[in-house]
């Protein structure tokens, strides 16, 4: 019996976005979870101490570095890493639940936890950087938002100095937005979604579909 239109389903994708720190990455995220129902943002596991108005298991997984240690040796994490002092990963079962029931997942991670991604679940993976306009630009938009963060100079500059081995990487991401103005890039972001999801290999059943069609012509 070949498959009806109503038959065909899509499975879900990961959509990863990295940048430099300051670069629009975090309202370019806020515009595609907002636009689209069925998107949602990865939770990451952690092993840092819990923040006043943190909610476990919607900010993050907070768990204890046992506990960490236990879930990466049971293969239950996509990617990890330490950051500082603290652990930070992506649990498997909830992402796997989403991509299988349709739903895509926004990832915001950094090169090297995408790198990770891409040699698990590549055919499940879209990769897309950040860049600003020029490190002026850049520079600009971390001291603006200093004014809320109460970073100091010195810590600036260190997120400076940072950026530059981060966008080093960019040839290693499928797609580059260069957010020289925030709704054109939320847009471009959005192009990028609604391609990727029509790619055939996400569409389950296409096949039989097919031959239903053919088999009547």
């Amino acid at each position: 019996m070949s498959a009806s239109l109503e038959s065909l389903k899509r499975r879900g994708l990961m959509y990863v976005m990295s940048s430099p720190s300051g670069a629009g990455k975090t309202t370019i995220t806020r515009a595609l979870l907002k636009n689209n129902a069925d998107v949602s943002m990865s939770v990451s596991a952690t092993t840092r101490p819990r923040r006043a108005g943190e909610v476990q298991g919607q900010d993050y997984f907070f768990v204890t570095k046992e506990e960490f240690r236990e879930m990466v040796e049971s293969n239950q994490m996509l990617e990890h890493a330490k950051v500082f002092e603290h652990y930070y990963g992506t649990p498997r079962a909830p992402v796997e639940e989403a991509l299988g029931a349709g739903r895509d997942i926004i990832f915001d991670i950094d090169w090297q936890g995408t790198q990770q991604l891409f040699q698990l679940a590549a055919e499940d993976l879209v990769r897309v950087f950040i860049l600003p306009p020029s490190r002026q630009s850049l520079e600009k938009r971390l001291r603006n938002r200093s004014r809320d963060t109460h970073e100091t100079d010195e810590e600036i500059r260190g997120r400076m100095n940072k950026a530059g081995d981060e966008i080093s990487h960019y040839s290693e991401y499928d797609y580059v937005i260069i957010n020289n103005n925030v709704d054109e890039a939320i847009a471009h972001a959005q192009l990028i979604l609604n391609a990727e999801r029509l790619k055939r290999r996400r569409m389950i059943g296409l096949s039989d579909f097919v031959r239903g069609l053919m088999g009547g012509l």
